[in-house]
């Protein structure tokens, strides 16, 4: 009998621990996938001119959120959209929203659309060389440059494919290829740096890198060159020609304005809603403005452009 017992206690003791392990087990993987507004891990991709600002947006919500992750990739406008077919990325940041058909094909592969819009206006910037004689232009003038009719070099981010060149390409140049007077950049920096030391050249950069009056790195940036002044094509006023700036988008004075769009493919409340609900309240969107953006979730409305 006393051997039959000890079995039986033996077993009882084994079952027990064997159910408190798979408890420890399931609580363990439970911790690991727990994700909600505030805490979790996922993985963004961001069009590379906007990492400026994004960096600023990054480190208030991660500082606020000790226990969220956002791994950030930044890169081409056409690399962010195809991070964005595959399950690893959930959010990208962008210069334009989802065309009707993408729509219809992430509604047919999730079971749901991607939730997007726009979160605030930058502007694209001419730069020109400190002692440039020509520093206004028409929205023709830059066509012809863009288009090879004038000889005289552009230059823009071409390695990493920005929106700002798809912007220039459809809005700009109107479709027409660009011509053999038009040089491909590493980054925007180096935009920046190559009019520095090119008298007749003009470049393309986000207005991000080149606005902001108070940050110590855009203020030495702009001290090797100048912003060009471009024509106003809504203004009632003819020949009326303005720098980018928050005023002179939001009043549509200055015709090669974008939006920052953000798309978030998550169908429950997770990070990404976290992160975007961030973004579109208060403190995101006073660092848009911070950044010299225009926020587009405070109110603001903003007048079209003949561009758009």
């Amino acid at each position: 009998m006393r051997s039959i017992n000890n079995k039986r206690t033996m077993r009882t003791i084994l079952i027990g621990w064997t159910f408190i392990l798979l408890m420890v087990s399931c609580k363990q993987g439970t911790q690991k996938t727990l994700e909600s507004p505030n805490e979790g891990q996922i993985r963004i991709s961001v069009e590379a001119s906007f990492k400026p600002f994004m960096e600023e947006q990054l480190k208030v919500f991660l500082e606020s959120n000790p226990k969220a992750k956002i791994e950030v990739s930044y890169k081409s406008e056409i690399e962010c959209f195809k991070d964005l077919a595959n399950d690893s990325t959930r959010m990208i940041f962008v210069t334009r929203g989802l065309n009707k058909q993408e729509q219809l094909d992430y509604k047919n592969s999730l079971g749901f659309n991607p939730n997007f819009a726009i979160l605030a206006y930058n502007a694209v910037a001419v730069l020109v060389h400190k002692s440039a004689k020509d520093s206004i232009f028409s929205l023709e003038t830059l066509r012809q440059r863009l288009n090879g009719k004038s000889n005289k070099e552009v230059v823009m981010d071409g390695n990493n494919l920005t929106g700002i060149i798809r912007f220039l390409k459809d809005s700009l140049a109107k479709d027409v290829p660009f011509g053999k007077n038009v040089v491909a950049a590493n980054g925007s920096k180096e935009v920046i740096d190559y009019i520095a030391t090119h008298t007749d050249a003009i470049g393309f950069v986000g207005m991000n890198w080149i606005g902001d009056g108070y940050d110590p790195a855009q203020i030495e940036l702009r001290k090797k060159v100048k912003l060009g002044l471009v024509e106003c094509t809504q203004c009632l006023e003819k020949g009326y020609f303005s720098k980018p700036s928050p005023a002179t988008i939001s009043k549509a004075q200055y015709p090669l304005t974008l939006p920052i769009y953000f798309i978030l493919k998550e169908n429950a409340a997770g990070l990404g809603t976290g992160f975007l609900n961030f973004l579109s309240l208060e403190r995101g969107q006073l660092i848009f403005k911070r950044s010299f953006l225009v926020p587009a979730k405070m109110g603001f409305k903003k007048r079209n452009s003949i561009l758009e």
